[in-house]
C-alpha cells in the first residue's frame, strides 16, 4: 500500500453539462472500454439503408412501432431555437443526416442515431405536452406559427419529406450493436454510456431503474440524483444490480464496465433471466443499501471524505458501486452501533491509501482497482465488529 504522503492524491473533478455542475464527481475509466475485447466478425454486423416519408415514421411513434426512448431528459436540451430552425430545413428541403435504427426480433426499432430531431419533429407536427410554434426562424416567414397554422402545402412538404434510414438487423450481436451506436452517435452533445443503454433498452429495465432512482433512500442519500440530466443516476442504480446479481467473478471474467452493464441491462430486460419476484429482492437489497449508507455517512454518503476535510465533494461512482454493494446486507442497528468506527476507517483509507484513491479514481474498470475497492469497502464496513 503507498500512502497518500509518499505520493499525492488524485484531485476530484466535478462532471459539467451545458454549463453547470452535475454534482458527480468525473470518472477516469482510462479508457478501458475504448478497445474491442473480442475482434468482431464482419459478417455479423448487418446494416440496411432504406428511406421513410416523415408522415410514415411519425405515424410509426403514434402506434409504438418506433420507440423514442420515453422518459429521455436529454430530449429538452434543445432551444425553441434549435428546433424551429429543424423545422425550417425540412421545409427548406434540405436534406437531413441518415438516421439510425434498430430493429428487434418482433419487429419493432428503437431509434439509435437521431433521437433529437425526431423527438423534435414529431412534437412539431403532433403537438401533445411536447409542442412548440416556430421561432427564429432565418429565411421563412412563418415565426409564431404551429403546424396546424402552416398553409397545406408546406404541411404536404414536411408529411412528404424522405428520410434516409440505416436499419441495424435484430441478428446483429447486442455487444456488436453498442459499438455501432457509440461510434454513429453524432448529436451536437454526444451521448453518454448510460443515454445510450437508456436508448438501446427495453421497458422494463427501464422501469426498475427510474422506481429504483424514485425511491426516498436513494434520493435521501444521493441528495436528490434521482432525475439526472445526464442519467449518471440510472448508471449507479444499475452498477449496483450489476454487481448484485452477477457478483465480481462476472466481471473479473471480463473487466470492461460498458460490456457488464450492458449485460446486467439485457438480464432486467428478460424476465426469464430475472423474474419479478428477484426484481422484488432487488429493490430491497437497493433500499436497504441506500439507508445504510446514509446513516453511516449522512451528507457525505458516496462522497470522498478524508482526515481533515469538512467541505462536500461530488458523488463518486466507484464509491456508490462499491459501499452499495458492501452494506446492502448489513442490519442498521449493528451499523449504528458501530458507526464511529467504520465512518473512520473509510475516511482514514481517503486519506493514507494511495492505491485506494487511484482505484476510485482513474483507471476505475481496471480489474486490479475493481476488485481492490469492492474489497476495501468490504473490509471498512467491518470496523469495530
Amino acid at each position: 500500500m503507498t500512502t497518500a504522503h509518499e505520493q499525492e492524491a488524485p484531485g476530484v473533478v466535478e462532471d459539467v453539462f451545458d454549463g453547470l455542475a452535475t454534482g458527480v464527481e468525473v470518472e477516469g475509466d482510462g479508457g478501458a472500454d475504448a478497445a474491442i475485447v473480442r475482434p468482431w466478425d464482419p459478417a455479423s454486423i448487418r446494416v440496411t439503408t432504406n428511406q421513410f416519408s416523415l408522415r410514415n415514421i411519425l405515424d410509426m411513434i403514434d402506434e409504438g412501432s418506433l420507440e423514442l426512448a420515453p422518459d429521455f431528459q436529454r430530449g429538452q436540451v434543445w432551444k425553441i431555437d434549435q428546433k424551429s430552425r429543424l423545422v425550417e430545413s425540412v421545409l427548406l428541403q434540405i436534406p437531413l443526416p441518415a438516421f439510425y435504427f434498430a430493429e428487434d426480433s418482433d419487429g419493432a426499432f428503437r431509434v439509435v442515431d437521431g433521437l433529437q430531431r425526431l423527438s423534435t419533429l414529431h412534437a412539431f407536427v403532433r403537438g401533445g405536452e411536447q409542442g412548440f410554434r416556430l421561432k427564429g426562424l432565418e429565411y421563412l416567414r412563418e415565426n409564431d406559427k404551429g403546424f396546424a397554422d402552416l398553409p397545406v402545402q408546406w404541411q404536404r412538404r414536411i408529411f412528404n419529406t424522405q428520410l434516409v434510414v440505416n436499419v441495424i438487423d435484430p441478428t446483429t450481436p447486442p455487444d456488436v450493436m453498442y459499438d455501432i451506436f457509440k461510434r454513429i452517435n453524432t448529436g451536437g452533445t454526444p451521448l453518454n454510456a448510460q443515454e445510450i443503454r437508456h436508448c438501446m433498452s427495453r421497458k422494463r429495465s427501464r422501469d426498475i431503474l427510474k422506481i429504483m432512482t424514485s425511491m426516498v433512500e436513494f434520493n435521501t442519500a444521493t441528495n436528490g440524483m434521482g432525475g439526472h440530466i445526464r442519467m449518471n443516476d440510472r448508471e449507479m442504480a444499475l452498477r449496483f444490480a450489476a454487481f448484485w446479481l452477477l457478483g465480481m467473478d462476472a466481471y473479473m471474467e471480463r473487466p470492461a464496465m460498458d460490456s457488464f452493464l450492458e449485460r446486467a441491462t439485457r438480464l432486467l430486460d428478460n424476465e426469464k433471466e430475472v423474474p419479478d419476484e428477484r426484481v422484488i429482492e432487488l429493490y430491497e437489497a437497493f433500499r436497504a443499501a441506500m439507508s445504510n449508507a446514509h446513516l453511516l455517512f449522512g451528507e457525505y454518503t458516496f462522497r470522498k471524505w478524508p482526515e481533515g476535510v469538512t467541505w462536500r465533494n461530488p458523488i463518486n461512482r466507484a464509491l456508490f458501486e462499491t459501499w452499495s454493494i458492501a452494506l446492502a446486507p448489513y442490519d442498521p442497528a449493528d451499523l449504528e452501533g458501530r458507526r464511529t468506527a467504520i465512518v473512520a476507517a473509510a475516511r482514514r483509507r481517503m486519506s493514507r491509501d494511495i492505491d485506494y484513491l487511484d482505484a476510485i479514481t482513474s483507471s476505475t474498470s481496471d480489474r486490479r482497482r475493481v476488485d481492490y475497492r469492492f474489497r476495501a469497502a468490504a473490509e471498512d464496513a467491518k470496523a469495530g465488529a
